[in-house]
C-alpha cells in the first residue's frame, strides 16, 4: 500500500507564501503522475498541478504564475511552493499519486485569510 505523507499548510495572510511537502512510501518516478488536488467547503475536488514521470507540470489556470510544483526523486518527494496566496486558495489540498490507481495523502488545510 502505497503511502503519502504530507506536510505544510496553516494559515496564511493574503499576498503570504506556504510551502507544502509530500513524501511518498515508494519511488515517485514509478507513479504516471504525482501532484496536488484541492476541495474547498462545498466544492469538489480540483487540480492544483500535477508532474509526470518524464517531469512535464501542469497547473490549474487559477495557480499558474503563483504556484510552483516540484519534487526530489532521491527523497521521494513532491512540493508545493505557493506565492501569492488568494483567500480563495483556502481549502484542504491533497497529494495524489497515481498508477494503476490513484492514492491519496490525508490531505493538510491551508487558510488564506486576514
Amino acid at each position: 500500500q502505497v503511502q503519502l505523507v504530507e506536510s505544510g499548510g496553516g494559515l496564511v495572510q493574503p499576498g503570504g507564501s506556504l510551502g507544502l511537502s509530500c513524501a511518498a512510501s515508494e519511488n515517485i518516478l514509478s507513479f504516471n503522475t504525482m501532484g496536488w488536488y484541492r476541495q474547498a467547503p462545498g466544492k469538489q475536488r480540483e487540480l492544483v498541478a500535477v508532474i509526470t514521470s518524464s517531469g512535464r507540470i501542469t497547473y490549474a489556470d487559477s495557480v499558474k504564475g503563483r504556484f510552483t510544483l516540484s519534487r526530489d526523486s532521491a527523497k521521494n518527494t513532491v512540493y508545493l511552493q505557493m506565492n501569492s496566496l488568494k483567500p480563495e486558495d483556502t481549502a484542504v489540498y491533497y497529494c495524489s499519486a497515481r498508477a494503476l490507481i490513484i492514492y491519496w495523502g490525508q490531505g493538510t488545510q491551508v487558510t488564506v485569510s486576514s
